[in-house]
């Protein structure tokens, strides 16, 4: 009949559901009359009234917000932040739920991941480790992108949206950034503004479009038990103020740590460190290797390349390239041609020597990819160190080195954005006897 609804739920429709497993991406999943639900701010074994926000291609799933808790869970808190909620800010998506739980949530996608996506059963339970510098999850954020609104003021997005939140302060901001009063002053002709306070030297704020963005140096200081005694690393970095760096503050030394003490570096090695940005781990992998031994890195911002070949120049022992690292391997990668779908580049030349000892990745949320894990896998090293800023891009890239000969030989996790579902991981991988 001409003007009847579709059946199944639209936007802005109310439903009663129950909250059942967290889900990858910081919602929980629900069900109602057939249709899967992918309830945020809500808490595994509560009921609620959630109210749709999104309806996904054929109905097959539904986006929605928990408006009212008819049964709560007893993780629950009162968020900390008053912009945090249904229709807010979307930049913390578990402020509802006490720390504790947060990392046994994310403690549970992690396992999930691994064993759907890599067919792994981790044995032992998976612990999301505190990362020191924060203060109860909150007050870690270094760096912080504001978005700017048609009239110059600055706030927070909505979550998937674009619509900027005038908020006053942002909590999960370290102080240096809140000092910044960036949503308090006036941004005429911004479209985003980067707050960023790094460990050395003053707080800045970066208008986009604008000033060219100042240099900021960021500080590293990790110790790791090592072959010979203690491994250490003591060294400040130059980045850009919109350059990449690890956004808590106890993040690097940590992940760095965590990497080098599991992989027992040798004197002499051959070690690669792939999308190594401004050098972190092969700063610490020239000194474990030693004169005797060589690092190369590779980074495809040319910008970090090139801050990376400066302050390792001394070494003696490493060699930054500024490429891709696929192209850096001579792997085809896919090429979109306008209405033809994907062809494949051609190959080009390998850059990286044929054999290495160690390994370490630390690529972008999309993951290393086959491509580039089956080229690592041909070079035979003994043992790799695989930093993942998602778990489904781990689980996936894991399986692949499963496939390889390579098996998972330990893994951590690390709350290195409290508040929020992300999840960081080190993952060590040693390759099977022939």
């Amino acid at each position: 009949m001409t003007g009847e609804r579709p059946p199944g739920l639209a936007v802005d429709d109310e439903v009663e559901v129950e909250a059942t497993a967290f889900a990858h991406g910081g919602h929980c999943v629900a069900r109602h009359a057939g249709q899967v639900l992918f309830v945020r701010h809500t808490v595994p074994g509560e009921r609620v009234r959630a109210r749709v926000t999104e309806v996904g291609a054929g109905g097959r799933f539904v986006r929605a917000d928990a408006v009212g808790v008819l049964q709560a869970s007893p993780d629950r808190v009162e968020p900390p932040c008053p912009w945090s909620g249904p229709g807010r800010c979307g930049g913390c998506d578990l402020q509802h739920v006490s720390l504790p739980a947060q990392r046994r949530l994310k403690a549970g996608v992690v396992r999930e991941q691994l064993a759907r996506l890599a067919g792994l059963d981790v044995d032992v339970d998976v612990e999301v480790e505190a990362v020191p510098g924060d203060r109860a999850g909150l007050g870690w954020r270094t760096r912080v992108e504001f978005a700017v609104d048609p009239g110059g003021r600055a706030g927070l997005r909505r979550h998937r949206s674009h619509e900027v939140v005038p908020v006053d302060v942002c909590r999960i901001a370290a102080d240096g950034v809140s000092a910044l009063d960036v949503p308090g002053r006036p941004w005429p002709g911004a479209e985003v503004v980067d707050a960023v306070a790094p460990s050395v030297g003053d707080p800045v704020a970066v208008a986009v479009p604008g000033q060219d963005p100042p240099d900021v140096v960021e500080r590293v200081r990790a110790a790791w038990t090592a072959v010979e005694g203690e491994g250490r690393l003591e060294r400040d970095f130059t980045v850009s103020a919109r350059g990449f760096w690890q956004v808590h503050p106890g993040a690097a030394s940590t992940f760095l740590a965590a990497a080098m003490e599991e992989l027992a570096v040798r004197p002499g090695e051959r070690a690669l460190d792939l999308y190594s940005g401004v050098g972190l781990f092969a700063a610490a992998l020239s000194e474990a290797v030693g004169p005797s031994g060589q690092v190369v890195a590779v980074e495809a911002d040319r910008d970090a390349a090139a801050r990376a070949e400066a302050a390792l120049a001394g070494a003696g022992n490493v060699v930054v390239l500024a490429a891709r690292v696929d192209d850096a391997f001579g792997v085809p990668r896919p090429q979109r041609r306008r209405g033809r779908g994907r062809a494949t580049r051609a190959s080009r030349s390998p850059l990286l020597p044929p054999r290495a000892d160690l390994v370490v990745l630390d690529p972008p949320r999309t993951g290393a990819g086959t491509a580039v894990v089956a080229a690592v896998a041909r070079l035979r090293p003994r043992a790799l160190a695989y930093v993942a800023c998602d778990p489904a891009a781990l689980a996936r890239d894991t399986a692949a080195l499963e496939e390889h000969g390579y098996r998972l030989s330990r893994l951590r996790a690390f709350d290195a954005f409290p508040m929020t579902h992300h999840v960081e991981c080190v993952a060590h991988f040693v390759r099977r006897p022939a």
